[in-house]
Formats: C-alpha cells, sequence, structure tokens
C-alpha cells in the first residue's frame, strides 16, 4: 500500500467515524477530526460548510434512519488530494440498505477534509 493510499483510507475511515458517531458531541468531535475548519459537505439534499453545519446533517440523517450505519463498499481509489468511495446505509436490525450512493472528498495537505461531493444512487420511495 503506498502513503498516498494509507492517506486516502486513513481520511475515509474518519469520514465514517463522523457518519456513525452517536450523540451530538461525538459527532462534533469526529466532524472536527474529520473535516478542515472550512470544509464542506454537499448532496442532492444538503449543501453546508463549517464543523457545525455538517454535524447537522449528519445528526439529521441519523434522526431520519435511527438504527442505521453508514458502511463503505468496496476500495477507496484516489489520486492526488482526491478519492472517492462508495457506501451504504445498512440496518443494523435486519442488514437492509435502503440508501446508497458515492462520495468524492479533496483533502488538505494534513489528509483532512476539505470538500465532500455526495452522490445518491439508492433512495427509499418518497424520500
Amino acid at each position: 500500500m503506498s502513503a498516498n493510499t494509507e492517506r486516502y483510507e486513513n481520511a475515509v475511515a474518519r469520514y465514517f467515524e463522523a457518519w456513525n458517531a452517536a450523540g451530538e458531541e461525538a459527532v462534533a468531535k469526529a466532524v472536527a477530526a474529520a473535516w478542515t475548519a472550512d470544509g464542506s459537505y454537499t448532496d442532492p439534499l444538503a449543501d453546508v460548510s463549517g464543523h457545525d453545519g455538517i454535524a447537522a446533517v449528519i445528526t439529521a440523517a441519523h434522526a431520519q434512519f435511527p438504527g442505521f450505519a453508514f458502511r463503505p463498499v468496496g476500495a477507496v481509489d484516489g489520486h492526488h488530494d482526491t478519492a472517492r468511495f462508495a457506501w451504504e446505509l445498512v440496518s443494523e436490525a435486519d442488514g437492509s440498505a435502503p440508501v446508497a450512493g458515492f462520495d468524492v472528498v479533496t483533502l488538505d495537505a494534513d489528509g483532512r477534509i476539505r470538500t465532500v461531493l455526495g452522490f445518491l444512487d439508492r433512495v427509499p420511495a418518497g424520500a
């Protein structure tokens, strides 16, 4: 594994830690560890920047899908300061995954996330 591959995988691991953190304090701490202070998150349903905005999107996702966790699907692919990866939102009760997509992240020199562009490939009807 190259140093760059490890850099991308570490950044994505921190990203999933933030999305799977439980409770507002844990989410805030994980977001601060994963993103730059001026970091952003954009997907079809959200366009926010800064730690508070990102934490609010994560907290809202937990409220909409209680008992679910975000899981990576496949390997992280990266070059330069950009990485992409697929994910699913999985029910911890029955293993169903009603939501799936992929994200593209850019990193700063320290490996923290500057931007996330998220794409939704599968969403539940009526969501």
